[in-house]
């Protein structure tokens, strides 16, 4: 019942399905809905039910692209903002965790996203940026030259402020099997993180993470909690890079292979761990591994954040609700 994503969904579906994608960045993964008329509702039941591993296709989450205008005209606030900022943002995400909770964005989500729009022949990335929107504001997609799609995440920042930088924290994390908490940096991209540097790789490794890490203070809507060991530094192509391996424990999800914008927010928290607010002296590029390769982050002139790496598609299908 499944075929490659390159093939073309049957054009006489059958009454009650609805055609789908399944696509994953670095194994983050996903069901993808086109709703190019902005007429699906979809439900947190059936949300749960798209991404239950064994009821369901399966996923980290649900994305459905859908236009942006017909959104705004029905209500959603994030699309009229969206409308606002970029004109041209033609196509809104609208992410959904696997548990059915609607979520502001996904990193790793905006890259398939894309590659999803350009299967649908509804972008082309060729001619030049797709912009798209999301309850995140508007985020730029482009296509390099490897393949990988590369996402200004817009502009970030420390909850906790000058004195959090100062200070490497403003939270505390605990994870079954630590005898006491340990301090923590939240980073915000729009959605949040709160981030935790470790020792060592092994571990990283040896962590339960099964359960949900416990943040204090605890986040008003919850929060991501990325596990961190910094690897040090290479000389790249384009100079000094910053490596870093990272595990991650998602809201709403639990613990996924990767996170786009936990890689960011892993990331942005060495790198002011090393050189303060202002990263002095830390490189501006790093490269992420997690448990499902690798992605990179560039913190841009004027204060945004760029995420690049893989999106595949996988297989297109159908499925009854």
């Amino acid at each position: 019942m499944t075929q490659p994503a390159t093939s073309p969904v049957p054009s006489v579906p059958t009454p009650g399905t609805l055609a789908f994608t399944k696509g994953h960045g670095t194994q983050n993964d996903f069901v993808l809905i086109a709703d190019p008329e902005g007429l699906l509702d979809l439900t947190p039941a059936d949300v749960r039910r798209l991404a239950d591993r064994r009821a369901g296709i399966g996923g980290d989450g649900v994305i459905r692209l859908a236009p942006t205008a017909a959104l705004a005209r029905a209500g959603e606030e994030a699309a009229q903002v969206a409308l606002a900022q970029d004109p041209t943002a033609e196509w809104f995400m609208d992410y959904r965790n696997s548990d059915g909770s609607v979520a502001e964005m996904c990193g790793n989500g905006v890259r398939v996203f894309a590659a999803f729009a350009e299967q649908e022949g509804l972008a082309d990335l060729s001619a030049g940026p797709l912009s798209l929107g999301t309850r995140a504001g508007v985020k730029r997609v482009t296509k390099e030259a490897n393949g990988w799609y590369a996402v200004d995440m817009g502009r970030w920042f420390l909850p906790g402020g000058e004195s959090a930088a100062a200070d490497g924290y403003d939270a505390a994390v605990a994870v079954r099997g630590w005898t006491a908490p340990r301090p923590a940096l939240s980073v915000n991209l729009g959605n949040p993180h709160t981030v935790v540097a470790l020792a060592s790789v092994e571990e990283l490794a040896s962590l339960e993470l099964f359960h949900a890490p416990e943040v204090a203070p605890v986040p008003p809507h919850g929060t991501n909690v990325e596990l961190v060991v910094p690897l040090g530094e290479e000389e790249g192509p384009d100079g000094v890079v910053g490596r870093l391996r990272m595990r991650v424990h998602e809201r709403g999800v639990g613990e996924t292979p990767s996170c786009g914008t936990g890689a960011c927010a892993a990331a942005l928290a060495v790198r002011t761990w090393q050189g303060g607010s202002s990263g002095d002296g830390a490189p501006d590029t790093w490269i992420v591994e997690v448990p499902g390769g690798e992605v990179r982050v560039r913190v841009l002139p004027g204060g945004d954040v760029e995420l690049a790496g893989p999106a595949e598609l996988v297989y297109s299908g159908r499925v009854s609700l």
